[in-house]
Formats: C-alpha cells, structure tokens, sequence
C-alpha cells in the first residue's frame, strides 16, 4: 500500500537524506523548503530516480501564522498527485543552529530558536494531525546535544529546544497513541550538513578533529546516516516503538 511522508527542512542535509531514505522504502514525500527552492528540486529529481514522487512545498516553521494555508495547499496537493486525503510519516526536521554561551546568548536569538525548533514542530503537528491516517508515525529531529553525552559549551539555547523537543514527543506519543500513531525522536552527534559545513570544517579543523576522535566510529556522521534511522523508525519495522529517542551519533564519548 502506498505510503506518504511530509519532511520539513528537506531541500538539503538530514531532510533531503530521509527523503530519499524513504524513496528507497518505496515512500512518496511532500518536501518542504524555506529558502533554497532550488535544493529542493535536486531532492525531488533524486527521489524521483529511485522510482517514487516527491513534491516540494515552501514552509517557514519559524512563522505558525502560516500553517494554515500550509495545510491547505498540503489537502491540495494530496489530492492532486495521490488522490487521496490522508498522509502517512511527519518529519519535524526543519531548522537551524547557532553557538552562543550563556553569557552570550540574546533574547532575540533565544526567541528565535523557541519559534523555529520547538514552537513551530507543536503548532506545525497540532495543524496536520487530522490529516494523518491512523496508524502513522512522527519522527522529531532532536539533537545529542540535549544530552549528557553530547553537553558542549555554547548550546545551551539550542539544546534547551531539542530537549524540549524530546520531551513533546514523548507527550505526543502518549496522545497519539489512540490512534495508533506512533512518535519517537532522533538526536543526532555531530552530523556534515548544518552546522558542520565544508567551511567549518576547512576554518576549524582542531575543533573537528577532536569531535572525531571522541567518536567510536572514528568519522562525523552523515546526512544518510541519519536519514535511514529517521526512515526505519517510521516504518512498520518499529511498529513496537514509540516514545523513544533514539541517539545517532556514532557513539559520540562512549
């Protein structure tokens, strides 16, 4: 039976690699973007090369105001491409990191933060939830970050949101449940894509090189690795699985 995922913040990186993750699977995908419309249609092509469809959509989850015509034009597009009104696998993946100490940190980047990695996956799922067919799954992008193994100066905003994070999806878990809709977050490590970029790397090589050698596997992880956890995790094989955060992080400080 065919399946339908929705994937905000999937024109690149974790997103875009759970979208083609999915593909793999045989699962069709709304991909939503903010501002790389082009990177977007790479992903579409992609997923479209292993033999499934996806259909970009533009989405700023930092801006709720905005959810419901989202939601409108997501009805439209169900019924124009699928023929149907019901989706199957949310992803709340979308977002975005900043460093900042403590001491550091403004009440214009901790707002913006609230709204983007937290406000915006709890209002985005409240509005799509009666779109979703019972028996479905939500997987939120969390961070290891929100964790003890992943506590790194300069995160305490962003990790603040991702565990608030963690913790909304156990609470929805907990609510779904009736419905059969299952609900688990992923908090990656150190992850190439986002705030490990090609620049980063090539500026902060020692900083890099330290984050590798913390990591049992010897390596940053990559948006695939990520992207197949996020994919298996919706899927009927965890179908036993719900309120959990699962860390993929290569074994980051084991």
């Amino acid at each position: 039976m065919r399946k339908i995922a929705i994937i905000t913040g999937a024109s690149s990186g974790i997103g875009a690699a759970a979208a083609l993750a999915f593909a793999k699977r045989g699962v069709h995908s709304i991909v939503t973007y903010n501002s790389s419309e082009e990177g977007a249609l790479r992903v579409v092509d992609e997923v479209n090369r292993e033999g499934a469809v996806a259909k970009p959509l533009r989405l700023n989850v930092g801006q709720s105001g905005t959810f419901a015509s989202f939601r409108a034009n997501v009805v439209a597009m169900l019924e124009r491409e699928w023929r149907t009104q019901r989706f199957d696998y949310l992803v709340n993946n979308a977002g975005f990191g900043q460093m900042a100490t403590f001491e550091d940190t403004t009440e214009e980047l901790f707002d913006k933060l609230t709204r983007v990695l937290l406000k915006g996956p709890y209002f985005l799922t409240q509005t799509l939830l009666p779109l979703m067919a019972d028996g479905g799954a939500i997987v939120n992008v969390a961070s290891n970050s929100a964790m003890t193994t992943g506590l790194t100066r300069g995160y305490s905003a962003y990790a603040s949101m991702k565990g608030g994070l963690i913790t909304l999806s156990r609470y929805m878990a907990k609510e779904f449940a009736p419905r059969g809709i299952r609900v688990n977050s992923v908090s990656p490590g150190a992850t190439r894509t986002g705030m490990i970029t090609d620049e980063v790397l090539a500026k902060y090589p020692d900083v890099i090189a330290a984050l590798v050698q913390t990591t049992a596997f010897g390596r940053l992880g990559e948006p695939s690795d990520i992207g197949s956890v996020i994919a298996a995790l919706a899927s009927d094989e965890f179908r036993w699985v719900t309120g959990q955060n699962i860390e993929a992080s290569g074994g980051f400080r084991l």
